[in-house]
């Protein structure tokens, strides 16, 4: 099936970035708000304490089971907003390539934020996301 998700890249913007700068559904899609996923293992426990990449992969697997337990894939994403608990860039981008790596080619609209503490006991990373499909 295909996407409901456009992704909008202009050119008078910088093309540095590693996504889109916009997206669109169309008004028929029906639209999914995920929890910030964690880097939470089923038994409640953080994974990967003090892994900024360990935790990244496991809040994006947690996020993809969010996502299929909605009927929707990580390719239905339309938008994402991952924090990162650190002052230092380079945390955040330790994260950000995890995050980057598992959507691929399909560079959705982001933002990467530097958190001063996030909710659950050694947490450094979680990722908010939206997503659309078409039913």
């Amino acid at each position: 099936m295909p996407s409901a998700v456009t992704l909008i890249h202009s050119e008078r913007l910088c093309s540095a970035a590693q996504y889109a700068y916009a997206a669109t559904a169309p008004a028929d899609a029906r639209l999914i708000f995920l929890a910030g996923s964690c880097p939470l293992n089923e038994d409640g426990t953080t994974a990967g304490i003090g892994d900024y990449k360990a935790q990244a992969a496991k809040a994006v697997e947690n996020m993809c089971l969010a996502l299929e337990a909605a009927g929707a894939g990580i390719g239905d994403v339309i938008s994402t907003r991952v924090l990162v608990a650190s002052t230092q860039q380079a945390d955040l981008v330790a994260a950000w390539e995890v995050v980057r790596a598992a959507f691929g080619d399909h560079g959705v609209p982001s933002t990467l934020m530097g958190v001063t503490v996030l909710g659950y006991d050694h947490q450094l990373v979680e990722i908010e996301a939206v997503a659309a499909v078409m039913d």
